[in-house]
């Protein structure tokens, strides 16, 4: 089973970006995902951006991690 996790991008150093994840920082390539801006939220996998989510997307994603947190 794989794991792809939900991160701000802080800063662009193209091909590497620094993401924020819950305040951790990791620096991970974006150069899989087209036009990565700084401020939005990419899903990461092993060190890659594999692709953009939308706010909307993360908010929902961390609801249910919370979620299963509680069981």
């Amino acid at each position: 089973m794989c794991l792809a996790i939900p991160g701000r991008v802080e800063s662009i150093d193209f091909p590497f970006a620094i993401v924020s994840f819950g305040g951790a920082r990791k620096r991970i390539r974006i150069d899989l995902v087209e036009d990565v801006k700084i401020g939005e939220y990419v899903l990461a996998h092993a060190g890659l951006a594999i692709q953009k989510l939308s706010e909307e997307e993360v908010m929902e994603i961390e609801k249910l991690w919370e979620e299963m947190m509680e069981e």
